[in-house]
């Protein structure tokens, strides 16, 4: 589909259709269709970015909570959404020895007790040892800088999504 295809659909047509692009989140699509058409993706992806950046707090915490941990209990269950499966698979999640494991579900479990939220980062491009790395190196932030950086997070998560789906 292009995006001009895209930008023809009815709200609901788009929401369903745009609906992964933001994990468990058809809200933000739903939303963003008010704001077609889109000339290209930087577009799309503004509109969505920007729904997501008006919307309530509480609708920002939904949002981030929405997404797995990394190599938790989702992954191990097999009910990752397939976009989850793919980028977790991609940084080499799926390969962690059992200290690894070990090591990133504790991180995981330290990153949630103490924020509230489980850690989110755009994986793709990233090894396992630096998501290690990178979950350490955030626990040393305020509340409010990690709330922030897993909208942003989640932000990168989106646009990498929406340029595999839109590529030329």
């Amino acid at each position: 589909m292009t995006l001009h295809e895209l930008s023809s659909l009815s709200q609901a047509e788009f929401s369903r259709e745009l609906g992964s692009i933001f994990e468990h989140s058809p809200w933000i699509p739903e939303r963003a269709w008010a704001a077609r058409p889109f000339a290209d993706v930087d577009a799309l992806h503004q509109a969505m970015m920007r729904v997501v950046l008006e919307a309530d707090p509480a609708e920002q915490l939904a949002l981030i909570t929405a997404h797995p941990e990394l190599a938790g209990k989702e992954a191990a269950a097999g009910t990752l959404t397939s976009d989850s499966t793919s980028e977790q698979r991609g940084a080499g999640l799926d390969q962690c020895s059992p200290e690894e494991l070990q090591r990133l579900r504790g991180l995981n479990a330290t990153y949630r007790e103490q924020f509230g939220f489980p850690f989110v980062i755009a994986v793709k491009g990233r090894s396992r040892y630096q998501i290690m790395d990178a979950v350490e190196q955030r626990l040393h932030n305020e509340r409010t800088t990690e709330f922030a950086a897993c909208l942003d997070q989640i932000g990168q998560i989106a646009r990498f999504r929406l340029d595999a789906r839109f590529a030329a």
